[in-house]
């Protein structure tokens, strides 16, 4: 005879298989990824909080650029630090509740600030101590988000799912640096971080509420664990033999090294360049995001008309043009959302490309690994540019370095033209690990 606890872990493992995501779901009717899109969205909606908050918390409590640049020099060094064994670990454990803990973590660190400054007032050594952690669980969390998303919806859904991801994304970052600058102008930078921490917490509990096709990494019969360096080798290896994905890393690797501090050099020259005020330069960076809504909107149906390599350039051509307009046009509201929205747009289309390839074309063992490999290698240059670009900002000012990296980007664009980057199909003609 069964026993009642018997009966109750019968009827759970029913409940949880019924509750896996199936082959052939629209992405209207998937439970599990309708639950996680929602999750975060709202966790967006905190992270536009962030992204405004804790460059004008520093610029609060130091009144430099160059410090903007070394924080954000700090979460890229951590980043890449947590690079090294971040794959083999997504790879091994629960995908799910690595991400979860992630949350619960980034909350804890996030409050910390707050409370740091109601205690002890501004504490710029607790700002670089909580931006290395952060950085660090960031990165593991946005490895095992990309690994969730494969394992939530259908090979040919990948695009579509990010489009949406990236849509509400950036929705959320619409209203979210507009509400920071409010909330900063009113309460202080640290009482948005306070809010931005309140969403980790709320991305933690949809998380629990889903189930993934593969809670963790399949491997295949024979393949053994090595040193965490080997493991994060075969992600490298399956980058380099994709000659696409081998040639996307590269691109990557130089323009991010370049870009790393844009957001840092944007805000010193709307508050000291212009002399806007926190509200305003939350306005303009949340306003200038319709970009980013449209791009989601549109990469499906982009990609599946014009192919990769159209999109994957495009986009960085649109991104490239829109810096340079910063430095011909008035600086006028209007016309600085116009192009904001420019920058928003063509960085949204190019990015969903590449991170869709990599979830398309690589085998689920090897997700974390591949994509860990890709985000260490493409911020291996991040802290330093970040650190040269706003120190150079510091001597000639901002608006000179933004149209130089315009200007070089696009012709990087010229350039991506002869690589395999404009390639039409290239998941079509994948090499085999």
């Amino acid at each position: 005879m069964i026993s009642e606890l018997e009966q109750r872990e019968e009827l759970d493992i029913a409940v949880m298989a019924d509750d896996t995501p199936k082959p052939g779901l629209p992405l209207a009717h998937n439970r599990n990824f309708n639950i996680f899109w929602l999750g975060q969205t709202l966790s967006a909606l905190g992270d536009g909080f962030g992204f405004i908050a804790l460059p004008l918390l520093v610029l609060q409590a130091t009144g430099s650029v160059a410090q903007m640049g070394l924080v954000t020099a700090t979460f890229g060094i951590a980043q890449l630090i947590a690079g090294v064994f971040a794959g083999p670990l997504v790879d091994r454990v629960n995908r799910r509740q690595l991400m979860i803990l992630c949350d619960v973590a980034r909350t804890i660190l996030y409050l910390a600030i707050p409370l740091g400054w109601a205690l002890a007032g501004p504490q710029i050594w607790l700002i670089y101590v909580v931006t290395a952690l952060f950085g660090a669980l960031s990165n593991v969390f946005s490895i095992a988000y990309i690994t969730a998303v494969a394992n939530l919806v259908d090979r040919e859904q990948i695009t579509a799912a990010n489009g949406r991801l990236q849509t509400t994304a950036a929705v959320s970052f619409i209203i979210g640096p507009m509400l920071a600058g409010l909330v900063s102008a009113a309460f202080g930078p640290s009482t948005a971080i306070g809010i931005d921490a309140a969403t980790f917490a709320v991305s933690a509990l949809t998380l629990m509420l889903l189930r993934l096709r593969q809670a963790a990494a399949v491997r295949p019969a024979g393949e053994q664990q090595g040193s965490r360096i080997a493991e994060a080798l075969a992600g490298v290896r399956f980058l380099w033999q994709q000659p696409v994905l081998r040639a996307v890393t590269l691109f990557f690797v130089v323009i991010n090294g370049m870009l790393a501090g844009t957001n840092d050099l944007f805000i010193y020259y709307l508050k000291h360049g212009l002399s806007w005020d926190d509200n305003g330069v939350g306005l303009v960076f949340g306003a200038s995001t319709v970009g980013a809504v449209l791009g989601g909107l549109l990469v499906a149906t982009l990609r599946r008309n014009l192919g990769f390599g159209v999109c994957f350039l495009g986009g960085q051509l649109v991104f490239a043009l829109s810096l340079v307009g910063f430095g011909v046009v008035p600086p006028t509201f209007i016309i600085y959302l116009v192009l904001g929205a420019g920058t928003a747009f063509g960085s949204s289309i190019q990015g969903i490309c590449s991170m869709s390839l990599r979830q398309e074309i690589t085998p689920d063992h090897l997700l974390g690994r591949v994509t860990a490999a890709f985000y260490t290698l493409v911020m291996a240059l991040g802290p330093i540019g970040a650190a040269i670009t706003t120190a150079i900002a510091a001597s000639v000012g901002a608006l000179p370095v933004i149209v130089a990296m315009g200007l070089i980007m696009i012709a990087f664009t010229g350039l991506g033209l002869l690589t395999p980057l404009a390639a039409k199909h290239p998941e079509r003609a994948v090499i085999s690990d």
